[in-house]
């Protein structure tokens, strides 16, 4: 959003650029050396990760970045950084701010972010991020079958209308 030179030059916001983007970039490549460097010689662990766990993986990261980024449960994170935070989610403030708004309010953004956690803790704790995985990855089969059940009964409905 470009200022607006009629604005007062302290309610004029700045857009995030290279730099905002390029720190949350770096903050989440911290995070990965982080997981990579503290579950070094878990060499197992990781492999089963790609095999039997990546469905589960990928449901509970689905869960948890919907929430996050979409559901009203999740205004209190995206609160700080974007102006309705249960509506339009337009990300506001300065650019680092604005940056981090436009991160929370996407769903793949803040599952990459969520998948590192989950893929860390699965590594770091293997037992607890089994638990974790599982509680997460079950609500995130849930939100497909009531999208289905929700699909059924909207079909079934206009097949009555007929």
């Amino acid at each position: 959003m470009a200022a607006d030179p009629a604005e007062p030059a302290n309610l004029q916001e700045e857009e995030p650029g290279a730099a905002e983007y390029g720190a949350l970039n770096a903050v989440f490549a911290v995070a990965m050396t982080g997981v990579i460097v503290g579950t070094r010689g878990r060499d197992d662990e990781a492999r089963s990760l790609l095999g039997r766990e990546l469905i589960p993986l990928s449901a509970a990261t689905f869960a948890v970045a919907k929430v996050i980024s979409r559901e009203k449960i999740g205004t209190w994170v995206r609160e700080p950084f974007v102006d309705d935070p249960a509506g339009r989610k337009r990300p506001r403030g300065g650019a680092a701010r604005q940056a981090v708004g436009e991160l929370v309010t996407c769903s793949r953004c803040v599952g990459a972010w969520t998948a590192l956690g989950f893929v860390g803790l699965r590594l770091a704790h293997p037992r607890a991020g089994r638990t974790v995985t599982t509680v997460f990855a079950v609500a995130g089969f849930n939100d497909f079958a009531q999208a289905a059940f929700r699909g059924l009964c909207d079909w079934s409905n206009a097949q009555k209308r007929r």
